[in-house]
């Protein structure tokens, strides 16, 4: 993933629109490695998604904005991502040796079988990744799709708050990204399997000697145990969600209420874990790195520790890092696991990509 290109490239926002929570990211490059110059991350303060689907885009573009405003920057570059059931990710094996425009060719005609919607109403996207070690004499290229409604309404929504989106990712790519560049390895040759759990999505991504391995997503989130707090306690959800992700709630929720919820994602990261070693008839991972609002609530990943049968830590993408003097650290530091989205998304001010 990383290039091997010397030329400075202008830093670039990292922008993650999440159906209850948007999160931003700037990263800058020194010659000691990373620096973090800002970042925040706003409530959505209304329902605004169905599924991934944006239903009320009023209650994001306030959100927007008030990110915009808290990063306290003129940069407008930025990089937004897509995930959820509208987006396709696909490795196809093509000859190799081709130009952009014969690739161009046969990937629509392969597309056309691979994605369940016409290829007009969906953005294509490929590139060679390498040599096959399955198909000999073929080399790998990875194909994405998402539908054109669920980027556009993305690249409307930031160009209303006065950014300038300049690439739309796949979110679990952006997570393989984040854990590329900012979590050091010492066996880059072993895989390394980071679980994301948001609002509505538990993602799965697996790398492996740099490269990303295996991406899956999950139809299970934090909105469960929101629901669940909400109705037991008998308080306004949005206010179960802030006071769940501040670390404020009152009373004994973490014995009557988080360890239901905490069998189910057990029992849902199981499951992807599973259909992961399935897959690439792959061991079971002995640990893995947690990341998303799930990382944030410390009695969950002390329960996830010792039912879950491996070593669970979370995901932390600027602990290596220098940090603006400016930035509220101790904020930072509660809600830094969140923030992986977009730290993978700003890393991509660091390479050249495929235009």
């Amino acid at each position: 993933m990383k290039s091997l290109f010397n030329k400075k490239l202008p830093p670039i926002v990292g922008l993650d629109i999440g159906t209850r929570q948007i999160k931003a990211v700037w990263l800058e490059q020194s010659k000691d490695g990373y620096v973090l110059q800002g970042y925040a991350c706003e409530p959505i303060t209304k329902v605004a998604f169905s599924e991934r689907d944006i239903k009320d885009y009023e209650s994001i573009s306030i959100a927007l904005k008030k990110v915009r405003k808290a990063l306290k920057t003129k940069l407008k570059l930025a990089n937004v991502a897509v995930a959820g059931t509208s987006v396709i990710s696909k490795i196809v094996y093509m000859d190799p040796d081709q130009s952009d425009y014969e690739l161009e060719n046969q990937i629509e005609i392969e597309a056309d079988s691979l994605i369940p919607y016409p290829l007009e109403e969906v953005y294509l996207d490929f590139e060679e990744i390498g040599p096959s070690a399955t198909h000999s004499g073929k080399v790998n290229v990875l194909l994405t799709a998402a539908h054109k409604d669920l980027v556009d309404s993305r690249l409307l929504l930031a160009r209303e708050a006065n950014f300038e989106p300049k690439i739309v990712d796949m979110e679990n790519y952006a997570i393989g990204n984040a854990l590329e560049y900012f979590h050091h390895v010492d066996a880059p040759e072993q895989p390394l399997c980071c679980v994301n759990v948001g609002a509505s999505l538990l993602q799965i991504c697996v790398i492996k000697d740099g490269n990303v391995v295996y991406t899956k997503e999950h139809a299970f989130g934090l909105n469960h145990l929101i629901n669940d707090i909400s109705a037991i306690h008998m308080m306004e959800r949005e206010e179960a969600e802030r006071q769940l992700l501040d670390g404020t709630l009152a009373g004994n929720w973490v014995e009557d209420t988080l360890p239901i919820f905490a069998a189910n994602l057990q029992q849902n990261i199981n499951r992807a874990l599973q259909m992961y070693m399935s897959t690439l008839h792959a061991e079971r991972p002995t640990s893995i790195l947690l990341s998303g609002g799930a990382a944030t609530i410390e009695p969950l990943v002390d329960i996830l520790n010792q039912d879950l049968g491996l070593e669970v830590n979370c995901f932390n993408p600027f602990s290596g890092m220098t940090i603006n003097p400016k930035l509220d650290t101790e904020r930072l530091h509660k809600i830094a696991p969140q923030l992986a989205i977009a730290a993978g998304l700003a890393s991509r001010s660091f390479t050249q990509w495929h235009m």
